[in-house]
């Protein structure tokens, strides 16, 4: 097992030094033996990987492998299948992907998914050849299905049938933050000239994050958050040559969001809230998020580090009332210097302004009585 785990790392550490797009986004998937299966498969969710198939890979292989786990899990397979079969909408994302990654140089190990004559296609044509290859029988097509997806259940309970939407909204939403966290390394690469080659067949640029953060808080943390030169502590570099030299120290920035919960704020709006958070995470280097879901209480306080993914269950339904976001922060923080209230903006305002910057971010315009707005449009 020793040795399964260390060929997995040195795998994935191989594609973060030569494929770094792909190698940043297979980090966050997990990774599951499975002697079920042939070879490989990626659900969106998670890889799964015969024990025995992945002992005889090569490194190179393997970087395939997992590259091809990082796309699928970046694609938000239930949010573009649209009634679609569920096990050949996969095989056709599984097409496209490995050819990309052919396209980029990666080493395709045997028992991918692959065929020469859908190079350069688009998952869903690759779909409507392999169904119409289906309907001809012209062509030996095997491959496991999965029962979710595949087979439709008829459910006698009512409240299975809720809990089974619910789930499926859930697995909805998760999919959409990876996605658009994709989106936002994507963004990063290609303004230096890094992103992997064909891949715009996969991604829009333009779909998640429709406020430019990058300049919002450019604006509002420039003259806090940087890199700067102090005499105390000074370097310990030359210390004993009794040479006193500034340190270089980089802050953590410690940002505070805040999101309203309220009844007056329904899941397509609170899903463009947690959206919007999600994107932004995926920018700020050097953070320290606190975030504090809010209606007329404050409903839960959670705390996020740099690298880290969104993982939060949203609880409130009543009114709104935005004083106790600043009673806690008063309380409970020190040295704020920025609060992005996610709202809109139909609730109980404090009397009196902080003494740090306040960015309510709504789809409505109001007269605020401190603070500017950042307008959110919704699609």
């Amino acid at each position: 097992m020793q040795k399964t785990e260390e060929k997995i790392s040195q795998a994935k550490a191989k594609l973060l030094l030569e494929y770094p797009y792909f190698g940043t986004l297979a980090s966050k998937i997990d990774v599951v033996m499975n002697d079920d299966i042939e070879a490989f498969k990626s659900d969106g969710k998670k890889l799964e990987i015969n024990s025995d198939y992945l002992k005889n890979l090569e490194l190179s292989e393997m970087e395939f492998v997992f590259a091809n786990g990082a796309m699928h899990a970046s694609l938000a397979h239930e949010m573009r299948k649209n009634k679609r079969s569920g096990w050949l909408w996969q095989m056709a994302t599984d097409m496209a992907v490995n050819d990309m990654l052919v396209q980029n140089g990666l080493d395709m190990p045997y028992g991918a998914q692959y065929r020469e004559r859908f190079s350069g296609m688009y998952a869903e044509e690759i779909y409507a050849e392999l169904k119409d290859d289906i309907l001809r029988d012209d062509e030996d097509l095997e491959y496991e299905a999965d029962d979710a997806g595949d087979v439709e259940q008829k459910e006698n309970n009512e409240q299975e049938q809720q809990s089974s939407e619910q789930q499926l909204q859930e697995e909805i939403l998760q999919e959409q933050l990876f996605a658009e966290e994709a989106i936002a390394l994507l963004e990063s690469k290609m303004h230096k000239g890094e992103a992997p080659v064909t891949i715009e067949r996969f991604f829009q640029l333009g779909d998640f994050g429709k406020i430019d953060w990058r300049n919002e808080l450019r604006i509002a943390l420039d003259p806090y958050f940087r890199d700067d030169y102090v005499m105390m502590p000074p370097s310990k570099k030359l210390l004993y040559r009794g040479i006193y030299l500034p340190s270089n120290i980089s802050q953590t920035f410690r940002l505070v969001i805040a999101v309203d919960s309220s009844g007056s704020i329904d899941t397509v709006l609170l899903n463009e809230f947690l959206s919007e958070v999600n994107f932004l995470m995926t920018l700020v280097q050097n953070y320290q998020i606190e975030l504090l879901v809010c209606d007329e209480k404050i409903q839960s306080h959670s705390t996020f580090y740099s690298g880290e993914r969104l993982e939060i269950d949203i609880k409130g339904g009543g009114a709104t009332d935005f004083r106790p976001v600043f009673y806690f922060i008063e309380e409970n923080f020190d040295d704020v210097k920025l609060l992005l209230y996610f709202t809109d903006l139909a609730g109980v305002f404090p009397k009196n302004a902080p003494d740090y910057e306040v960015k309510w971010i709504s789809s409505k315009e109001k007269e605020l009585p401190f603070g500017t707005l950042i307008k959110l449009d919704q699609a």
